[in-house]
This record gives C-alpha cells, sequence and structure tokens, in this order.
C-alpha cells in the first residue's frame, strides 16, 4: 500500500505519525511519502521538504510568503501524481492542504481523506460544499462534525480526539509538584492565556486584575502560570507587575511533565478559548474561559458565528455548565466571581467534563489507530 500523507504543524505531525502507525499495524507493508515532521520521519515517511515551510499562520504571513507557498503547493500536487498512491491524506492546514487536493482530484481519481474537519459548525459553513469537490472522506476529531460533512456530499468519520490518549500526571508526579513549589494543601488556580503574543498581550492586564480579586477574596488562593515557549519573555515582565506573582512553569525548561502536573494539582484554571479546555477536562480540573480581541475581530466574528458557545466541553457535553467571558464581557470581575462560585460547587463541570472525555473516545480504540481503520475501510 502506497500513501501520501501531507502535515504542516506540530500538532498535525502528532496526528500523522499515530496515523500512520496504526495504517502499518492493520495495512501491512506500508510506504509513505510527503511531508511531515520528526515524528512521521520516526514512523517512516520520506519528507518532500522540512514542514515548518509551510507552517504559516495568519493573513498577513500567508500573502508576504504567497509565491513560495503557491511553489510549494504545486510541488507537493505534482509529486502526489508522480507517485499515484492509493490514497492522500492531508491532516488540517486547510490553506496547504485542500488546495494540494484540489490541483490532484483535477487530474486523477485518487483518493483524497482529511483529517481534521473544518469547524463549520461554528462559522462560514460553505466551506463544506467547496472542500467536497476535491475530498471524498473527512476524519473528524469531535462526534458531533460527521453531520455537517455528510451534508455536503463527503463521507466522513468520527476517529476521535487525540487529547484522551495524551500522558496524565500520577499521584505522585502532582504531590512532587506541590512540595516542589511549598503549595501543601492551599488551593490552587491556573492561569492560562494563551500561547500567541497578541492574545497573551489583551489578555494579560486582565488576568492580572483577577488574580489580584480572587487574592482578596481568597486569601490562601496561589497561582501558578504555565508560560509558552515563545511568549516567556513578555509574559514574565507583565506578571512582575501583579500584586501577587503566580508560579511560573517553562515545560520548555521544566518538561512537559510538570506542566501535566500543574493541571492535575489545579482546584481552577482561568483559560483563554481553546482547545486547552479539553486538556483542562482530560486533567478534571474546572474552568473559565476568558477570551478578547481587537474591536473590528470582535464585530466580525460576533456577526459569523453560529453557536452560543466556543467551549469544547460545553459543545460535546451538550452543556452550557463552563462559564464563558468573550469579547467586551471579559472583564475581571464577572471572572473573579465565576472563578469563586466554581471552587465552592465544581461538581457539574466535573460531570460534564468525564462525559466529554467519553465521547471523545476515551477508554475506546486509541484515535490514530480508529482514523486508520476509516481510511482502509474507505478504500474498500
Amino acid at each position: 500500500m502506497r500513501v501520501f500523507v501531507i502535515a504542516g504543524e506540530a500538532s498535525g505531525d502528532k496526528l500523522g505519525a499515530a496515523l500512520m502507525a496504526g495504517l502499518r499495524k492493520h495495512a501491512g507493508d506500508v510506504t509513505f511519502e510527503g511531508i511531515g515532521g520528526d515524528r512521521m520521519i520516526a514512523e517512516g515517511l520520506q519528507s518532500l521538504f522540512p514542514m515548518d515551510e509551510i507552517s504559516i499562520m495568519g493573513i498577513t504571513e500567508i500573502l508576504s510568503q504567497y509565491r513560495q507557498l503557491k511553489a510549494r503547493i504545486r510541488q507537493t500536487a505534482d509529486a502526489v501524481l508522480a507517485a499515484k498512491p492509493d490514497v492522500l491524506i492531508t491532516i488540517d492546514l486547510p490553506e496547504f492542504s485542500l488546495r494540494v487536493a484540489k490541483l490532484v482530484k483535477a487530474q486523477s481519481n485518487i483518493r483524497t481523506v482529511h483529517y481534521v474537519a473544518p469547524t463549520v459548525w461554528a462559522w462560514r459553513p460553505g466551506r463544506a460544499k467547496k472542500m467536497a469537490a476535491h475530498i471524498d472522506q473527512v476524519l473528524a476529531l469531535l462526534p458531533f462534525e460527521p453531520p455537517y460533512m455528510e451534508a455536503a456530499g463527503m463521507r466522513c468519520d468520527f476517529v476521535g480526539h487525540p487529547v484522551v490518549t495524551d500522558p496524565v500526571a500520577s499521584e505522585q508526579e502532582v504531590a512532587e509538584f506541590r512540595t516542589r513549589f511549598g503549595l501543601q494543601d492551599a488551593p490552587l488556580a491556573l492561569i492560562l492565556p494563551g500561547s500567541r503574543r497578541s492574545e497573551v498581550s489583551r489578555l494579560l492586564p486582565i488576568f492580572g486584575e483577577v488574580v489580584a480579586g480572587l487574592t482578596s477574596r481568597h486569601p490562601d488562593l496561589r497561582f501558578v502560570l504555565p508560560v509558552a515557549p515563545n511568549v516567556g519573555t513578555p509574559v514574565s515582565e507583565a506578571v512582575s507587575n501583579w500584586p501577587i506573582r503566580p508560579i511560573l512553569i517553562n515545560p520548555l525548561h521544566d518538561g512537559m511533565e510538570m506542566k501535566r502536573a500543574a493541571f492535575f494539582a489545579a482546584d481552577v484554571a482561568v483559560a483563554a478559548s481553546g482547545t486547552v479546555s479539553l486538556e483542562l477536562a482530560a486533567a478534571g480540573t474546572p474552568m473559565v474561559i476568558a477570551y478578547d480581541m481587537n474591536w473590528l475581530s470582535r464585530q466580525i466574528i460576533g456577526r459569523m458565528l453560529l453557536v452560543d458557545t466556543v467551549t469544547l466541553v460545553n459543545l460535546v457535553s451538550e452543556t452550557r455548565v463552563i462559564p464563558e467571558f468573550i469579547g467586551d464581557k471579559c472583564r475581571p470581575a464577572p471572572i473573579v466571581a465565576a472563578v469563586s462560585d466554581i471552587l465552592q460547587a465544581p461538581e457539574q463541570q466535573r460531570a460534564a467534563m468525564a462525559l466529554t472525555m467519553e465521547r471523545l473516545g476515551q477508554g475506546g480504540l486509541p484515535p490514530g489507530e480508529r482514523a486508520a481503520l476509516a481510511v482502509l475501510d474507505g478504500l474498500k
């Protein structure tokens, strides 16, 4: 069996490696070509060029590198056509992946599979119909996504979310974390302002006021802030002015084990919107979601959004127990009040998080293996 697989980001590289392992397990002799990172290369991929050449985020970045990106799209499509694989699997990164698939479909009948469904349930539903012209099958991470893809004419298989197979902290690691920072039995709050410079700079002043407000209400409450490596300096500078300085953890230096221990040790989290809500659900840590953006983005997204919540735990569990403070609602006082309420009564959130993890595939076949079986079934 010959497989051409494309990933352009670290998250896609992780999904791709697990899928490749699943294909080898269930299909036997498989040859992999395409684009990927270290994990996929370790699984036997011959990468056409370094993955980071197509890891482009944001409209400005795409426009500035458009000529180079367009050349890589053409090069990749030509490589697929030359390889004549049994299947082309593209993983996320739609700006690149779907353009390659479109060129391939225009000149061949190669089966195309896209891994990670676009969020058409949240905004821009027309994307599904456009995809259907050159994508045969979609592998979805969320259980409610298949109907949206199927309505547009594509096969769609829910294969589970990778968060269910991520390593978790042991009781010993949690105890060692608390001992290392002198926490004893003190209640602990996680502060999670995101990983992009723009969101960190916008959220940290608000989160600093939240920390001050919570300290007034709960004098024994301690705070820990895991720092994304690319925003270490601005975070350190910002928290130096806070009345109560949180414990800073940099997974790059302290190790991912320390971050996982912090997630499991915490009693509550104040987090930027994003997939971090699923990491918190995996750790069983109750949360408040808070996020702000510039005025123009507020107006555009507010008009385009199709759902009444952006938190994945709320969506997957079909509840609304995770409080959200988005846009002009992202203010310290109501966030402080919500955190205080959760510290007093976290039970509803814990039930919703457990249901979320179950629905995402916890306890079943690993997502990479489920994805491989779905791809093989689609080739029958």
